[in-house]
């Protein structure tokens, strides 16, 4: 296992060090931003928007809400305008009752699935605590929070869905660049997304951490995605990301970037065009993976 994410690190590198400078970018006062947190083996985003609102989606697992506080206080963050909990697993929502400790927060935007567990519990009721007005999420609604981008949740709760079923799946568009953000869902709400929306985006947050899930070649190949998002932490016991996802990626030409192997990655857009900004040294990541 150890040498096969070397190997995937390692490729993706290449890709990286070899790809033409295709990511032009001008410093605008209206430039969205959207952080990839690294928080090992879940989901963390912040969206910093053009009119200056900021959205969190999840707060990955319990251990990582530390790391997401000190994450938005390094952006001089202390009030989040949108929290989206996409859906109730713990390496989404287990870090969130520390963030909302911490972090003022106006308002929620959840899922609607309900479950069984003490993170699940320790999540509400922190919900209630600071009493946050929370709204349940609706297939097709925009959500409302910045005039300059238009953002449509494509996939909520259903009453026969499990939870990673459940998982919020956004659109965000800024004028020519659209963010696909997959959280957990899996490969028949991908065919349920191919049938009804349109697709195309320049960039993905590929679904379930790359899990043999999701990700299908057809859905891949309908989003055709220039860069692919992976979030998962290397010392992990599911074999995230499965190779079938990786060939997959690279078979639409896409360029792969981990938070395994890049640690927090940004994506700085000013509508028109894109930067990737990893955060860490990407050799010093392939050093600890292979020893």
């Amino acid at each position: 296992m150890r040498s096969s994410k070397f190997l995937l690190g390692f490729i993706m590198l290449i890709s990286i060090l070899t790809m033409q400078p295709a990511l032009i970018h001008s410093e605008s006062q209206q430039d969205m931003q959207v952080h990839f947190i690294d928080v090992g083996q879940g989901d963390s985003m912040l969206i910093q928007t053009p009119t200056g609102k900021t959205i969190l989606i999840d707060g990955g697992p319990p251990d990582s809400g530390k790391k997401v506080v000190s994450y938005l206080e390094d952006k001089q963050i202390d009030e989040i305008d949108l929290l989206i909990a996409t859906h109730p697993d713990i390496d989404h929502i287990g870090g969130l009752p520390y963030v909302m400790e911490h972090i003022e927060i106006d308002q929620i935007l959840d899922s609607g699935k309900l479950h069984s567990t003490k993170t699940y519990a320790k999540y509400v009721n922190q919900i209630r605590k600071q009493d946050i007005p929370i709204k349940i999420a609706e297939k097709n609604e925009l959500i409302k929070v910045d005039p300059l981008l238009k953002i449509r949740v494509l996939n909520s709760y259903e009453k026969t869905k499990n939870n990673n079923q459940s998982s919020i799946v956004l659109k965000i568009t800024y004028d020519a660049i659209d963010f696909l953000l997959m959280s957990d869902v899996e490969k028949e709400q991908e065919k349920e997304l191919m049938e009804n929306k349109k697709l195309q985006a320049e960039i993905i947050k590929v679904a379930h951490h790359g899990s043999n899930t999701s990700s299908s070649l057809e859905f891949l190949q309908e989003v055709n995605p220039q860069i692919a998002i992976l979030t998962y932490s290397v010392e992990n016991d599911y074999g995230h990301p499965v190779d079938r996802v990786i060939e997959n990626l690279h078979r639409i030409n896409s360029t792969i970037y981990s938070t395994a192997t890049f640690g927090d990655i940004v994506l700085r857009t000013d509508g028109d065009s894109y930067l990737v900004i990893p955060d860490d040294n990407p050799l010093r990541n392939l050093e600890k993976t292979a020893s």
